[in-house]
């Protein structure tokens, strides 16, 4: 898929499946496959395979081609496959490239790891993903990697960087990034399920959910009626069915995958263990997922 085909269909729900792992944290493939099918049961306009939810950095060049060739089949063109990238130059190239080679659409690229890096070596490493990849590469703006307009506009100028994903909830500078830039980049929601409300409000009609792996129906039920403009509605879903879990994601790091995983097993998916230095929800925290699962559930966003 061309760069200008993948930001087409980029409108909906961008899904991010976990990587499940077995209780020895080898990779669980079929499990994968399973909640890859279940995912697909609703309309995603994209998958992230080994995205931030996806253990990224936990997983070793060849497990992130397993996680990448199995998401690929399972899709079989259902939905274009983006690929989690990141580490550093040497590294993120070869995933880049391997990407490319499993037949991959697109890849997401994460900020290198060195935190204080220039803004020269910034360009190199987002350069060297691109053309290593040859797909269109989606910029991921979240922890350290906070641009300013006018290092966004000088991102944009690399060959085949088509779209920004905003993950730090800063809607002020995503504005001021999305004026001096307009349509020179295709525009994603990248901060969480709860931020749906702020940025549809501001014109972005695509958003990445984790919500999707456990509850895909409740996450392109925030797309439909942001997308319609009913801000009531958006806004008592989100406050009934999208805060509680943010609520308990957000009380602890790491949370925010393991707690996904944790779902998962509570469905009867497959979520599995997270790897070190994540950490596990205890029994305690359980009940409150279990709770918040019983809350989608009457409302009609899990199946019996």
């Amino acid at each position: 898929m061309n760069p200008q085909e993948l930001c087409s269909r980029l409108e909906g729900v961008i899904g991010f499946p976990v990587t499940p792992f077995n209780d020895d944290h080898s990779l669980d493939i079929e499990g994968h496959r399973k909640n890859i099918r279940y995912m697909l049961k609703e309309p995603m306009c994209a998958l992230v395979a080994a995205g931030g939810t996806g253990e990224l950095y936990s997983l070793t060049p060849e497990e992130n081609r397993q996680v990448v060739e199995v998401t690929i089949e399972e899709a079989a063109g259902r939905a274009p496959v983006i690929v989690g990238v990141g580490f550093a130059g040497g590294l993120a190239k070869r995933l880049a490239r391997q990407a490319a080679d499993c037949g991959a659409d697109g890849v997401l690229a994460f900020p290198p790891y060195y935190p204080n890096a220039e803004m020269d070596g910034l360009v190199d490493y987002y350069s060297g993903i691109a053309e290593a990849s040859g797909l269109g590469v989606l910029i991921y703006s979240r922890d350290w990697a906070h641009y300013t307009p006018v290092q966004a506009e000088r991102l944009a100028e690399i060959p085949n960087v088509v779209a920004w994903k905003d993950g730090s909830a800063d809607i002020r500078r995503y504005q001021m990034i999305r004026q001096r830039l307009g349509d020179r980049l295709h525009w994603i929601g990248g901060a969480g399920d709860d931020m749906v409300p702020g940025y549809y409000a501001i014109g972005i009609r695509a958003y990445t959910s984790s919500i999707s792996a456990v509850a895909p129906k409740l996450s392109v039920r925030l797309h439909e009626l942001g997308a319609v403009g009913d801000s009531t509605g958006l806004n008592q879903l989100v406050n009934d069915h999208v805060v509680p879990l943010y609520a308990l994601r957000t009380s602890r790091k790491g949370y925010e995958v393991s707690a996904m995983k944790a779902l998962l097993d509570m469905l009867g998916l497959s979520g599995g263990p997270v790897r070190p230095p994540l950490v596990e929800v205890p029994g305690a925290e359980r009940a409150g997922l279990q709770s918040i699962l019983n809350g989608w559930r009457s409302a009609g966003f899990l199946d019996d």
